[in-house]
């Protein structure tokens, strides 16, 4: 065999990136840069200013180029490039990146923010509730249930598909003791459902948000809250689910009015129930497998949207406990 066609014949691109700021494309300390160059170890990655040349094997370099085209596209339309969308778009396939579609756009948040399906499961979250009433949502924390939930019933809201939300959590404490706390039983209860406000914070504005909770147009309550009530014309969510009883769950579910929406979301990782008490998130979701009407995502560490350690520090206790979501 001749030497020659063993040898890959090298690729050079040079990408010029005009009305941008490099700072802001690469990272503070190039940390987004950093990433692209150990994504492609075989491609020689460099920048000066608003060139980035990139020099390897054709198509590891054009892949490498369509990574950083798909960075450049982000941060114009998006004015922000924040680095667990890097790492996200790094790690997904060609079907991974068309999660970024203008179709993916969820709400649009306080100050015009498009709020998006950033991760395929997310997006999954997205499609699931267009076509069933309830959707399980299941996997580990920094994945965007939560956030990706309330989202998509702020959206509901807006649209005029429902006439309240309704955001409910069990009042579960994770290793402390809130009961000491001063104050009536809103002030005790609400530490337990601040993720949920956090949400809502950033998703409609101050006056018009106060308006809605005074009103009750969203209402925020502990599980307990809901025995003997009919939940209509609602988009619900039910947060932090792993922290139900199958019990507690049968009654929340039993509640749905015949117009009404529902989330429920859980990490199976992190259960707080006392030791004498089972979750009975996975028993529910396995009663009702195959039932028409209800899905379930299950989300896994590929898809946390926190800081980039967050998906190792997962990946981590995964391996320590010899826990997986999908068991």
């Amino acid at each position: 065999m001749c030497l020659i066609s063993k040898i890959k014949l090298l690729s050079e691109i040079v990408l010029t990136l005009e009305d941008l700021d490099p700072v802001e494309l690469y990272g503070r300390n190039n940390v987004k840069l950093n990433l692209l160059k150990e994504a492609f170890p075989e491609v020689l990655i460099t920048s000066r200013g608003h060139h980035l040349r990139l020099v390897g094997e054709k198509k590891q370099t054009q892949r490498a180029k369509g990574k950083v085209e798909m960075m450049v596209k982000l941060l114009k339309k998006d004015k922000e490039l924040p680095t667990h969308t890097v790492v996200s778009l790094l790690n997904g396939s060609s079907q991974y990146e068309r999660i970024f579609d203008e179709k993916m756009v969820i709400v649009h948040g306080r100050n015009g923010r498009p709020i998006k399906a950033r991760t395929l499961n997310q997006r999954r979250m997205v499609e699931a509730v267009g076509k069933n009433d309830i959707v399980f949502a299941v996997g580990p924390a920094g994945t965007g249930k939560t956030y990706t939930s309330v989202a998509l019933a702020v959206r509901a809201l807006k649209n005029r598909m429902v006439k309240k939300i309704i955001l409910t959590r069990p009042a579960v404490e994770a290793g402390e003791s809130l009961g000491f706390l001063p104050g009536d039983l809103k002030e005790k209860i609400d530490p337990y459902l601040r993720p949920l406000y956090d949400a809502l914070d950033d998703l409609i504005p101050f006056d018009k948000l106060t308006q809605f909770m005074t009103n009750r147009t969203i209402e925020v309550a502990p599980l307990a809250f809901m025995r003997g009530r009919t939940l209509d014309h609602a988009f619900i969510i039910l947060d932090e689910a792993q922290n139900a009883t199958t019990t507690q769950l049968k009654m929340f579910l039993t509640r749905l009015g015949p117009s009404a929406k529902c989330m429920i979301t859980g990490d199976l990782s992190q259960i707080d129930l006392p030791r004498s008490q089972r979750s009975g998130l996975r028993d529910t979701i396995r009663i009702l497998k195959g039932l028409k009407g209800i899905r379930t995502v299950r989300l896994t560490k590929e898809d946390v949207v926190r800081h980039r350690l967050v998906k190792e520090i997962i990946g981590a206790f995964e391996i320590s406990q010899g826990y997986s979501e999908e068991e």
